[in-house]
């Protein structure tokens, strides 16, 4: 939704409800051309016609059965768009029309926000109309903005039929209060409620949509300036993540220009779909849009990568003008997003760098294990020197120096040997995120660098729970100090080295290090205690072929295992 938007809503050119969503060209309502050899009208731009999901998330919900995805779409597996629209109708009340008004059994719509909007803003126009409500530019009456336009979003309180529906405005209002500062995100103001309604206050944002000024390129961006699209994108999802937030709706359609200028500063908006996430923990709501949506989030099971995803799509489209994922239905649309890889033959591809190539390729990797995160990507070497992008703190590293930490000396031996062959780019990225956690005069870190560190990137959002959660996780740099050798082992992504062209390479080299520094010779029965195990007859006979006949010595095979980390799951899988 253009939360922020100064921009008419545009008219609804989706399927009405009930209908099956079958999309060809021509139902785009972009600008079209006449064909000298057919003379039927084509689009100009290809790539963008209405998101088949949209309707899902339109500003009235019926209580048809026609309204529902049609079963014929998907028989194996199920339809994704079903548990979408399960998720739209929780939200706002079941089988129930949205704009009925009834008690629904009297729940409590009393946010706690200040009474006061009428006397603090006069209500212009209306600029946009999203999922759950519609935007409007005001007038600010007193107070620091007085005078200022502002946009106000308006949400009814007569469509919150449901305690999900009244919890997603409790979580959207903490959420844009808690990530308050950033300066491409749309700067929350304040948030009132009266008997009718929610009015969240947010930054006007009047140079429109970034999917508007694609349109009006042709669909096409130069790789310096999708650089400078995307260098602002990825700032605010790393700042994002960094905070533990979500966003799950990232599109063209939800970043804003502050002004008409072509180099006007973009924003991100429209957190209403947004939620929070542990470090480790994992979200299974289906929601945000067809086009958009990664894999793993229609597998119910995604986490902060999924946002990776999006941004992946967004720069595939800026860059050559047509979408990664295409097909006439939404079912096909899933389906390719699950299945199908993207198409780096066709032109303009063939033109652009490797590094741009390689950069999309890294970000739509259909294992969120290995795809880049938000902070990685700014430091690739297709972004990192364009008018010296910064690289925040990147959320994923205290993950994987929780882990490492957690790991058998054997095991840390093994990434110290595989952190000597890192690539250019990691490098760059672990001497960035080094120095993000302030080492001492020794050039090393310990527990209170990181809370530092930490303590001058946190908001609201993270202050909370998130901060002291990571600090606990790595509670053990409170008696020891972690030099940059070490550090680069510990914050080392293996997965995500695993999807280089080079990852053979890398692995021969990093065992022949390990040869000279690390190999010993070894027991069974050791490894397997090493690696948390039972010594039983199945994970003996698996861990048999780790270690050299001749010499009893980790085996090249038992080196890439013991890489990875190993589970008693994993053992018995035989992965």
């Amino acid at each position: 939704m253009g939360t922020c938007t100064s921009k008419p809503p545009r008219p609804n050119l989706y399927a009405p409800p009930g209908e099956e969503v079958v999309y060809t060209e021509d139902d785009s309502k972009s600008p079209a051309k006449n064909d000298s050899k057919t003379g039927k009208k084509t689009p100009m731009f290809p790539f963008y016609s209405p998101s088949p999901a949209h309707y899902l998330f339109g500003k009235k919900s019926t209580s048809s059965p026609a309204n529902s995805t049609p079963a014929k779409f998907f028989r194996r597996p199920p339809s994704p768009a079903k548990h979408m629209k399960a998720m739209f109708l929780r939200r706002k009340g079941g089988v129930k029309g949205v704009d009925e008004e009834e008690d629904w059994g009297g729940l409590d719509k009393s946010f706690g926000f200040s009474k006061e909007f009428k006397s603090c803003y006069e209500v212009g126009k209306e600029v946009g109309r999203g999922h759950f409500g519609y935007t409007c530019a005001a007038k600010c009456l007193k107070g620091e903005l007085k005078g200022q336009q502002v946009a106000v979003k308006i949400i009814s309180k007569s469509k919150m039929t449901t305690a999900i529906a009244i919890e997603d405005v409790r979580r959207e209002v903490k959420i844009l209060k808690g990530l308050k500062g950033h300066e491409n995100l749309a700067q929350f103001y304040d948030a009132f409620e009266d008997k009718d309604n929610v009015y969240i206050v947010m930054e006007l944002c009047e140079g429109g949509e970034l999917l508007d000024r694609i349109l009006a390129r042709g669909g096409k961006y130069s790789e310096d300036d999708a650089k400078a699209i995307m260098g602002q994108i990825l700032k605010v999802v790393a700042f994002c993540h960094l905070q533990g937030v979500v966003h799950r709706d990232l599109k063209p359609e939800n970043f804003l220009f502050s002004t008409m200028d072509e180099k006007s500063q973009l924003k991100a908006i429209d957190f209403g779909l947004s939620d929070f996430v542990r470090p480790d923990g994992k979200l299974n709501d289906i929601v945000g849009s067809a086009y958009y949506v990664a894999p793993e989030v229609l597998h119910r099971s995604y986490s902060t990568e999924a946002d990776v995803w999006s941004t992946g799509v967004i720069v595939y489209i800026l860059l050559c003008g047509s979408r990664p994922f295409w097909a006439r239905t939404e079912s096909g649309i899933f389906r390719a997003v699950v299945k199908a890889d993207p198409s780096f033959d066709e032109e303009p591809w063939p033109s652009l760098s490797v590094e741009a190539k390689d950069f999309v390729k890294r970000l739509l990797n259909k294992d969120p294990r290995k795809r880049m995160t938000a902070a990685q990507a700014l430091s690739h070497s297709w972004i990192r020197n364009y008018n010296d992008v910064e690289v925040p703190i990147d959320i994923n590293i205290f993950r994987l120096m929780k882990v490492y930490m957690r790991s058998t000396p054997l095991r840390k031996a093994a990434l110290r040997a595989l952190s000597k062959t890192s690539t250019t780019d990691d490098v760059f990225y672990l001497e960035k995120q080094f120095a993000l956690l302030e080492p001492n005069k020794h050039n090393c870190i310990n527990l209170e660098s990181i809370r530092s560190a930490l303590m001058k990137h946190e908001t609201d959002a993270m202050r909370e729970s998130r901060t002291p959660e990571i600090l606990t996780s790595l509670n053990v740099l409170q008696y020891r100090r972690m030099n940059f050798e070490e550090f680069s082992a510990a914050a080392l992504n293996v997965h995500q080295m695993e999807a280089l062209d080079q990852w053979e390479q890398h692995t021969r080299c990093a065992y022949e290090i390990f040869e000279k520094d690390g190999n010993r010779a070894i027991v069974i029965e050791e490894l397997a205690s090493e690696l948390g195990v039972g010594p039983s007859v199945l994970v003996l006979s698996v861990i048999r072929d780790w270690i050299r006949p001749n010499d009893g010595k980790l085996s090249f095979l038992g080196f890439v295992k013991l890489l990875h980390g190993v589970s008693i799951r994993s053992i018995g899988s035989g992965k």
